[in-house]
């Protein structure tokens, strides 16, 4: 989230919503005319504006969508563009999970701020409608937080709703995935070894009989003491060699993949082995595990790795994509900071990297494939309940409640 583009202090908001007030009062006096000793209601009306700012960065989007819901001024102030573009950038990196429907469009944070001569004031005098401003970032901001996800997107369309109701009536076989990516492998707290011994959170039902050939069957647990699915490890090297390269980081050949060459923009290609693509064919989705300590990201190669994959077979493109933004603790309570403080401060107490930082990073905003980033912790496996439910249900599982 960094760069010159993307910076926005709150003077510059608190300037934003001054010209609006200025303007839609005219001059002080008129809003002294507003109130009478007995008029309570119009003392926040009456505030200055940095008191005023003060106090929406306390209110949550809801409370902030019924406060623009008491009157016209109010509805103008909660929709300055320059507010929800503050608050997009300092959200956006505590935000837990991302997805290809929630994901905002970073470009629009990219490109210069809103100057002056377009700001929410510059409407005439007794024009009712409101100016549309260029970008929507109270849109983006709905979209994808967290608390507010589910309400703001639109219900899915009445045919996906019978189409899941009568795949909830056939017993459909056990969903397989396959897990990779150098999360499993570089982080402190073996993830895999945690999910094999974690019968509080992931129950082990067993290890099926059908094998794959040099990968074996992978290892089937039970979701909600309900829904059975399998998981097949893929690891880039062996055992003695990932031991090895954690104790002395060096660079290590990937088992999985075959080097192709370069594309025409000079980033690398890479074609899964004859196992690996085995695999592909029988999985109904994909796992990947993220190391998002900071700064262990793998950067193109990653991207295309994941990339190999999903395009191996010709129906890859309706399998999903899980990613485990994955560090090995928890980050220590002596650094763990609230909404309310100083977005730097935040910022430089995050031990991981943002879910959305990590969706751009891993080009997954470019897959045609649904995918869903969550955070989570190898250790405590917090996240990883979130992450498995989705992809249940991406893959036609009926999870009640959902």
């Amino acid at each position: 989230m960094a760069g010159k583009n993307q910076e926005l202090n709150e003077s510059l908001v608190i300037r934003s919503l001054r010209r609006f007030r200025d303007r839609y009062f005219r001059t002080s006096e008129a809003v002294e005319n507003r109130l009478t000793p007995d008029d309570t209601s119009g003392l926040l009306d009456s505030s200055p504006v940095d008191v005023q700012f003060l106090i929406m960065t306390f209110l949550s989007p809801a409370d902030l969508c019924r406060l623009g819901a008491t009157s016209r001024y109010w509805r103008a102030m909660v929709r300055d563009p320059l507010l929800w573009r503050y608050f997009l950038l300092r959200d956006m990196p505590h935000w837990p999970s991302i997805d290809h429907v929630s994901m905002p469009q970073l470009e629009w944070l990219e490109a210069p701020l809103i100057s002056e001569e377009r700001s929410l004031d510059d409407r005439q005098e007794g024009e009712n409608k409101e100016p549309e401003p260029k970008f929507d970032y109270m849109s983006e901001y709905l979209k994808g937080c967290p608390s507010c996800r589910q309400h703001w997107l639109p219900s899915r369309p009445a045919y996906e709703v019978v189409t899941s109701f009568l795949q909830s009536l056939v017993l459909s076989s056990e969903p397989r995935y396959a897990m990779f990516g150098p999360g499993m492998e570089h982080l402190d707290v073996s993830l895999v070894t945690r999910l094999m011994y974690a019968p509080d959170v992931l129950p082990v039902s067993g290890t099926p009989h059908r094998q794959i050939n040099s990968i074996g069957s992978g290892i089937s647990y039970i979701f909600n003491n309900q829904h059975k699915f399998n998981i097949l490890t893929l690891y880039s090297t062996n055992r003695a060699e990932r031991e090895r390269a954690r104790e002395e980081p060096q660079s290590v050949s990937n088992k999985l993949f075959t080097f192709g060459g370069t594309d025409d923009s000079g980033r690398p290609i890479y074609n899964p082995t004859p196992q690996v693509q085995e695999v592909c064919q029988v999985v109904n989705g994909f796992i990947y595990v993220a190391n998002a300590e900071p700064g262990r990201g793998g950067g193109e190669s990653e991207v295309a790795h994941i990339q190999a994959l999903l395009s191996s077979t010709a129906a890859s493109k309706s399998k999903p994509l899980l990613v485990l933004s994955c560090i090995s603790r928890e980050e220590p309570e002596a650094i763990r900071t609230t909404s309310q403080e100083n977005s730097a401060e935040r910022n430089r107490a995050r031990s991981r990297t943002p879910c959305v930082d990590m969706a751009k990073q891993l080009g997954l905003p470019q897959l045609s494939n649904p995918w869903m980033v969550q955070d989570t912790v190898a250790e405590s496996l917090s996240g990883l309940l979130d992450g498995i439910s989705w992809l249940l249900r991406c893959s036609g599982v009926k999870l009640y409640g959902s």
